[in-house]
């Protein structure tokens, strides 16, 4: 009988501990890294993720961002870059996520732009 109670209560605590990490998950946060200007525009993610690209404004595609050693993003135009931008991006977990209007029009570098995302 003592072992049921045992296996009954390392259950529960299992159970516990699974649903008090699935409840810290924080908004994905997006920063523009130093260098950003009108033609530049360098994102660093708060969580690993990869594969990402941006849509400018009245874009019918999505474009391509280079992957830096540090983390970075970067997407460098010939022209002025047109907000507000989309993000699409692989998680590293699996999937492919998008989310709209994402960086704002007139970004300005060491900016956090948070979304609703939850990683």
């Amino acid at each position: 009988m003592a072992s049921t109670r045992s296996s009954v209560l390392l259950a529960a605590a299992a159970l516990a501990a699974l649903l008090a990490v699935g409840s810290c998950a924080s908004a994905l946060t997006f920063k523009t890294g130093p260098g950003c200007s009108e033609t530049k525009l360098v994102l660093i993610p708060s969580a690993a993720i990869s594969e990402v690209e941006v849509k400018e404004k009245g874009a019918d595609d999505f474009t391509a961002l280079k992957e830096g050693p540090t983390g970075t993003w970067t997407l460098e135009g010939k022209e002025a870059l047109k907000g507000p931008f989309s993000i699409r991006f692989a998680a590293k977990s699996g999937g492919y996520r998008v989310i709209d209007d994402a960086i704002p029009t007139g970004f300005k570098s060491d900016s956090d732009y948070k979304t609703s995302m939850q990683v």
